[in-house]
């Protein structure tokens, strides 16, 4: 005789919460984290000399970047993810085969490299270098199609900053433009070709941390010292929405496929006095896009968040910390099914 299955029970139990892929390859705490444009690879860099490259589906490290002698202060892949650039406190930008690791070219500076990044076509590379030991901000343009501009360490285009030092920037559209943003709260524009700015607007009071553009790069988002991140037009610079916390806001992402942000941040390292996660508020915090309203937090590091970021597939996020550790967060399937009702 056949045996009875049992009843079913009254309500399906909601599958159990994925546990993040908790990557460890840093000695220091992590400065930026950067996903390649198809998403299958994930790039960390901290405050040691390590350039990290990992699979973002299982957390399996690929590979390390090897040659900096300071802390990595940024880290970026071209569109084909054939070439990685990273820039340093040691005063270099360094340009990396992908696949290989190999080291294709160094760029010396007189200061720390503190942003770097390539045009949408991967052929021009701009990075912007501290203010310090008496030497100026400038924003550096090499096109990778000429090598004596790199053999001679001489850029195309050289644009100084005197005002106040560039803390985040990032490519506009079509490469035709640099959005900057500033320690004064200052955002700019500068064009790639001129080098002039096409115009500026200081919507933020304190020091601009990170820029972010959207998958479709018409607009991006800015977080501040302020306690706020701001959601901005790429084109015209128009202010369009505002995200607010209690904390200083290190870092934020903007979902490629939801109306959603992603902050990251908490108290500065200096003034966190204990380890707990609920006294420094180290949790990831998740707003609505267009109703600027908060609906989800999520925890896990011990210490400030330092960098964002969305999978391009939006179906996952990773974020990096104070504490030196990267976590590669899944969504639940509630997540999608919540978004689609509503």
């Amino acid at each position: 005789m056949a045996s009875l299955s049992p009843p079913p029970p009254p309500h399906p139990t909601p599958p159990p919460p994925q546990k993040p892929i908790l990557l460890q390859g840093h000695e220091r705490s992590i400065t930026q984290i950067k996903y390649n444009r198809e998403g299958d690879l994930l790039f960390t860099v901290a405050k040691d000399p390590i350039v990290n490259v990992w699979y973002s589906v299982n957390g399996e490290r690929l590979g390390t970047y090897n040659g900096h002698t300071g802390a990595v202060w940024c880290v970026d892949a071209d569109w084909d993810t054939r070439h990685v650039l990273t820039g340093s406190a040691d005063n270099s930008c360094r340009l990396w085969d992908c696949e290989t690791g190999k080291q294709l070219a160094l760029v010396k500076t007189s200061s720390a490299v503190r942003t770097c990044g390539f045009d949408f076509g991967g052929n021009i590379i701009m990075f912007s270098t501290d203010k310090q030991m008496g030497y100026q901000c400038f924003v550096s343009f090499f096109d990778l199609r000429d090598p004596s501009q790199i053999e001679n360490n001489e850029p195309y285009m050289k644009i100084p900053c005197s005002d106040s030092k560039i803390t985040s920037a990032v490519w506009g559209p079509l490469g035709e433009f640099i959005i900057a943003g500033h320690e004064s709260g200052e955002l700019n524009q500068f064009s790639a070709k001129s080098g002039e700015q096409l115009s500026n607007i200081k919507e933020h009071t304190k020091q601009i941390n990170d820029i972010q553009t959207s998958r479709d790069m018409t607009m991006f988002i800015t977080a501040s010292k302020d306690n706020t991140a701001k959601l901005f037009d790429c084109t015209s610079l128009e202010h369009l929405k505002t995200f607010r916390t209690e904390r200083p806001v290190n870092s934020a992402a903007l979902s490629p496929i939801f109306d959603h942000v992603v902050l990251g941040g908490g108290q500065e390292a200096m003034d966190v006095t204990t380890t707990s996660t609920r006294i420094g508020k180290f949790e990831a915090r998740f707003f609505h896009l267009a109703f600027e309203e908060e609906f989800g937090r999520v925890k896990g590091h011990f210490g400030p968040i330092n960098s964002v970021a969305f999978h391009p597939d939006g179906k996952s996020y990773s974020s990096g910390g104070e504490d030196g550790y990267v976590r590669i967060h899944y969504f639940d399937p509630q997540y999608f099914e919540f978004e689609f009702e509503a």
